[in-house]
C-alpha cells in the first residue's frame, strides 16, 4: 500500500463565477496552482484531478496532474456530497491495483495554498498518530454567538449556551470563545475512514490552522476581484509554476 493520494476536485459545472477551475488567474488556469503546490510539496505518491470534463482533464495532465477517470454526472452536481466521488475515485485506483493508506482533497478554489502549507499540515497529521483526518481551519470573523434563528416570528440564539448574565450576543468580540470555521485549503484522513465509516472525517479530526492567505477561498466573482487586487499589491503568493501556460482557445 502506498502513502497518499492527493485529490483535486474541478467539476465543470460552477454557477455563480461559471469554469472558475479553470479561468485565469495571472496567466494559469486556476486549478493550475493547486496540482503545482501538490506536485512541489513531494508530500504524494499520486496527484489526481477528479473531474467530470474531458477539457478540464486535458489542462489538468498539461500541467502534471493524472486524470485516470472522469467523475459520472450524478457525482458532479453542486449538491453531490464528497464522500460519494472520494469512495469512487478510490474504488477506480484500487480496481486499478493502486492502493493508498491516505488521501487529501487540496480544492483549487484555494490558490494561495503553498507547497509548505501542504507540507506543514502533513508533519502535523503524520506526528499526531491517533487522528482519523485533518482540516483546514481559520478563526471565525463572523461569532456565532452573535447569530440567530426566526422561528414564529421571533429571533433565538444560534447557540444558547451562553451565560444569562451576560448574554454572547451582547458582548464583544473579544470576550467571546474561539471559535474556527473550516476553510477550503486542505483535508487530509485516512482511507480507512471511508471504507469503515464511509465519511472522509471520521470522528477525530485535527485542526490545521492556515496562516496569512493560504485559506482564501475564491467562490464569488467578489472573491475573484479580491485575489487580482491581493496579488496587484503583493500582499499573496501563488505557487511556481514551471509548465508554460496551457494555450487558450
Amino acid at each position: 500500500m502506498s502513502g497518499c493520494v492527493a485529490f483535486i476536485p474541478a467539476r465543470s459545472g460552477s454557477k455563480r463565477v461559471p469554469d472558475k477551475n479553470i479561468l485565469r488567474l495571472n496567466g494559469h488556469p486556476l486549478m493550475a496552482y493547486t496540482i503545482a503546490a501538490a506536485l512541489d510539496s513531494n508530500v504524494f505518491d499520486a496527484v489526481v484531478v477528479a473531474t467530470d470534463s474531458e477539457k478540464y482533464a486535458e489542462i489538468a495532465r498539461h500541467y502534471g496532474a493524472e486524470v485516470p477517470f472522469l467523475r459520472p454526472a450524478a457525482e458532479s452536481g453542486d449538491k453531490s456530497p464528497d464522500i460519494a466521488w472520494v469512495e469512487m475515485a478510490l474504488d477506480q485506483l484500487e480496481a486499478a491495483g493502486r492502493n493508498f493508506e491516505s488521501f487529501s482533497i487540496l480544492r483549487p478554489t484555494s490558490p494561495f495554498r503553498l507547497p509548505a502549507t501542504i507540507q506543514r499540515a502533513w508533519k502535523e497529521f503524520s506526528e499526531h498518530g491517533h487522528a482519523d483526518s485533518l482540516r483546514a481551519v481559520e478563526k471565525c470573523s463572523q461569532h456565532p454567538g452573535k447569530m440567530w434563528v426566526i422561528r414564529g416570528g421571533v429571533m433565538h440564539p444560534l447557540m444558547p449556551l451562553s451565560p444569562e448574565e451576560q448574554p454572547w450576543h451582547s458582548s464583544q468580540y473579544a470576550s467571546l470563545p474561539e471559535v474556527y470555521v473550516q476553510n477550503a485549503s486542505l483535508e487530509i484522513a485516512y482511507t480507512q475512514m471511508v471504507r469503515r465509516t464511509r465519511s472522509i472525517a471520521g470522528n477525530i479530526v485535527l485542526p490545521f490552522l492556515t496562516e496569512g492567505m493560504e485559506g482564501f477561498d475564491i467562490n464569488h466573482p467578489e472573491d475573484w476581484m479580491l485575489a487580482e487586487s491581493y496579488l496587484s499589491q503583493g500582499s499573496a503568493e501563488l505557487p511556481g509554476i514551471s509548465k508554460t501556460p496551457y494555450p487558450e482557445s
